[in-house]
């Protein structure tokens, strides 16, 4: 079995349709160190991920009384809201620039769609943190550092 960059699920090279047979196999999916497996009370298969095993697809924005609280929608249709079991990370692509995730469960976590990382970009806002100015968004409290302010200062 393969998860592939855009979020297909495959089976012997050819491409599971149905949505609830792929939120059957994703409710049994772990991770263990660097290696992505299906568990079953009887056995445990390995399954290749090409980049995260799911992804963010919708993105929603409660503004609250002090902090704006981010909820994502999964592909395979888990609600996160992000906080501080469910953290953003950014890291650097190779050619695809900054590339945001978010932790479902576990281990795992989802790619942030890029029309949503630029909603994220647009909630964004420069805070002092690790005694340096990051740029970064804001969720129920914690501020998630995308990175260094110095690096979009006059764009």
């Amino acid at each position: 079995m393969r998860i592939a960059a855009d979020g297909t699920w495959f089976y012997c090279g050819s491409p599971i349709g149905r949505a609830p047979l792929v939120q059957l196999f994703a409710s049994v999916m772990r991770r263990e160190g660097d290696r992505y497996v299906l568990v079953t009370p009887v056995e445990k298969v390995g399954i290749k991920v090409d980049d995260a095993p799911f992804l963010a697809v919708e993105m929603g924005v409660e503004c609250g009384a002090d902090e704006p609280r981010l909820t994502f929608r999964t592909n395979i249709d888990d609600l996160v809201t992000v906080d501080s079991e469910h953290p953003l990370r950014f890291e650097r692509g190779a050619s695809d620039g900054l590339k945001p995730y978010v932790r479902v469960r576990g281990d795992l976590w989802a790619l942030v769609k890029r029309a949503l990382f630029y909603d994220l970009v647009e909630l964004g806002g420069v805070e002092r943190a690790e005694n340096e100015n990051w740029f970064g968004v804001r969720s129920c409290g914690f501020f998630f550092p995308m990175c260094p302010a110095s690096e979009i200062e006059g764009l």
